[in-house]
């Protein structure tokens, strides 16, 4: 693989705590004020955080008891899916007007590959700069950006000046940078992964780098090959418009090994809550739920059940969850990973849907 010999110009446009900031832009009595995006009962899960909650350790994906305990004065807001679409609808037609290749990741961010732009702009550091004031102008909110000759490092610079900020990563600073960054910051390394890194000896990218192919392919498998060029600063992936999903999950590896159904039910939850989310936000429907369980041998097992009628909501979710968790127990060696995935998506609205009675 050789880097293309004339780079791309990729801009990831990513928005400041976008949940929270649109209930803070339309509450002013919000403002200032530290506040989670979610459901605050004993199960619930925090979908975003403003800055102000962020100081105190709050993030996505945290359970809701953990957010209150970790900021007493937290403040929690009922989510509003139509109004986020709606906002994101405004934002994407932003990026319209400089390049139709647009990947959309979620409501709140996006790759756009702006090589040849419909601005006739040269430079695409002033190019994320006005999409940035146009942002504020038209929306009141704040967004992010990294500029790069490749989406990884374009993602990577997105995260250095957060909030409202801009970086930009050059072709010739592209690997140095990538050799200072420490594995975990990596897009594409999640904690698990990272954790495995660390017991190779693997801590920054220049670590990394120093592992040939088939030392990473030997333990990382299909990632292998994409771990051995994002070290050298090479990401060949194209900006993709058409950009399709095939399925839906999240995953997360315990601290200690589970051995008890109620603990591993609990350990799903905020897994069923993110998918779930994500559902809502994009309006997806899905027929087919994945378990993914690993054990702490590191084997592991999926099992799945499709049932007749799109899922109507978490509750579901969880109860088709809890079928497929409960006749494992009891196990006879600890779960250190459990995970939840949809699949058979459908895009149609979910609100012109028949609520689902699941018949199991």
């Amino acid at each position: 693989m050789e880097t293309p010999s004339r780079p791309r110009k990729i801009i990831h446009v990513d928005m400041d705590a976008f949940y929270a900031s649109v209930e803070q832009r339309d509450n002013p009595e919000l403002r200032g004020l530290p506040i989670a995006v979610g459901h605050g009962e004993a199960r619930g899960v925090v979908a975003a955080a403003s800055y102000e909650a962020r100081k105190f350790g709050v993030h996505s994906a945290m359970p809701s008891i953990t957010a209150k305990r970790k900021c007493p004065d937290l403040i929690f807001v009922r989510p509003r899916f139509d109004a986020y679409r709606a906002v994101s609808q405004q934002i994407q037609a932003i990026f319209a007007e400089y390049t139709p290749l647009i990947e959309p990741l979620s409501l709140d961010e996006a790759y756009l590959d702006v090589t040849e732009n419909l601005k006739g702009m040269e430079v695409a550091t002033e190019i994320a700069e006005e999409i940035r004031e146009q942002i504020k102008a038209r929306t009141g909110l704040t967004a992010s950006a990294g500029v790069s000759y490749n989406k990884f490092l374009a993602k990577m610079a997105s995260d250095q000046r957060k909030p409202d900020g801009l970086f930009v990563i050059t072709p010739k600073n592209g690997p140095a940078f990538v050799e200072a960054l420490p594995v975990k910051k990596f897009h594409g390394v999640g904690p698990a992964t990272a954790e495995r890194m660390h017991k190779l000896g693997i801590e920054t990218g220049s670590d990394l780098k120093a592992r040939d192919l088939a030392f990473l392919q030997q333990h990382f498998g299909k990632s292998g090959p994409y771990f051995y060029w994002i070290a050298r600063g090479i990401d060949e992936r194209q900006v993709k418009p058409d950009r399709v999903r095939k399925s839906i999950g999240a995953e997360d590896t315990f601290s200690a090994d589970i051995h008890d159904f109620e603990t591993a039910r609990s350990g799903l939850q905020p897994l069923i809550e993110k998918v779930w989310r994500y559902c809502e936000l994009n309006r997806i429907h899905a027929k087919t739920v994945t378990l993914k369980v690993k054990w702490a041998d590191f084997t592991q097992i999926t099992r799945s059940k499709t049932v007749a009628a799109p899922i109507a909501n978490a509750g579901e979710l969880a109860d088709v969850s809890t079928l497929l968790l409960s006749p494992l127990f009891p196990v006879a060696k600890g779960i250190r990973l459990l995970g939840v995935s949809l699949s058979s998506l459908d895009s149609a609205t979910i609100k012109d849907k028949p609520q689902l009675a699941l018949a199991l």
